[in-house]
């Protein structure tokens, strides 16, 4: 069966957050994620945050009831051009990484830990 709909690309990805201040910092200071949106929102902001070069935003936002998911992990990887020069370099800059660069049957990988416990796939690719 054929489609007429067409998804194109992923707009937003989600991550829960405890602290938006101190992930804001995380993201934008050590990534170099910029802040494309921070409006309040009732008693959290609206943080959408752009990876240079990228069209899918990052959302440092929790939705209620969902609490309990912060620090359980990401179900999304980013990708950088070369694995080991990011790892120093975050490195240099106080990311935790969970799992230094590994190769594995299906690449080349890493885990680092955000400032909210959230862990987080780094590949090269």
């Amino acid at each position: 069966m054929q489609t007429k709909a067409k998804i194109r690309r992923i707009e937003q990805v989600t991550i829960p957050v405890t602290n938006q201040d101190r992930a804001l910092a995380f993201y934008t200071e050590k990534l170099g994620f910029q802040v494309h949106v921070d409006v309040a929102m009732g008693p959290q902001r609206w943080i959408e945050l752009k990876i240079p070069g990228a069209e899918t935003m990052l959302v440092l936002f929790t939705p209620e009831g969902h609490e309990d998911r912060v620090g359980t992990g990401a179900s999304f990887t980013f990708t950088c051009d070369d694995l080991d020069a990011t790892h120093k370099e975050l490195q240099a800059l106080g990311v935790t990484f969970e799992v230094p660069p590994t190769k594995a049957p299906w690449g080349y990988y890493s885990i680092i830990k955000d400032s909210e416990g959230n862990k987080i796939c780094l590949s090269e690719g």
